[in-house]
């Protein structure tokens, strides 16, 4: 399943929850202690939303917008309902 997410690196801690406008909806946020430098965020946003999600890492695939805060992933045999959940904090 594919869908919208808003980072928020160098969060105090690392959590996924709550939503914000995004491209095409309402995007999952999703915070994260890394900063933003040598992809850092990008590999803490894929373990974080893997561990949320109780997919593999390599189920996670950021698919648009490694460069920015506003980005799609794509995720291997995670439930719908459980996103919309945490999407709604």
């Amino acid at each position: 399943m594919r869908f919208a997410i808003h980072v928020r690196p160098g969060a105090g801690k690392d959590q996924v929850g709550g939503s914000r406008p995004g491209r095409g909806g309402p995007a999952l946020v999703v915070a994260v202690k890394a900063r933003a430098v040598d992809g850092a965020a990008n590999a803490a946003v894929v373990q974080v939303l893997a561990n949320a999600l109780g997919v593999r890492r390599s189920d996670v695939e950021i698919v648009s917008g490694h460069r920015g805060r506003d980005k799609i992933v794509e995720v291997d045999g995670a439930d719908p309902e459980l996103v919309a959940r945490l999407r709604d904090g």
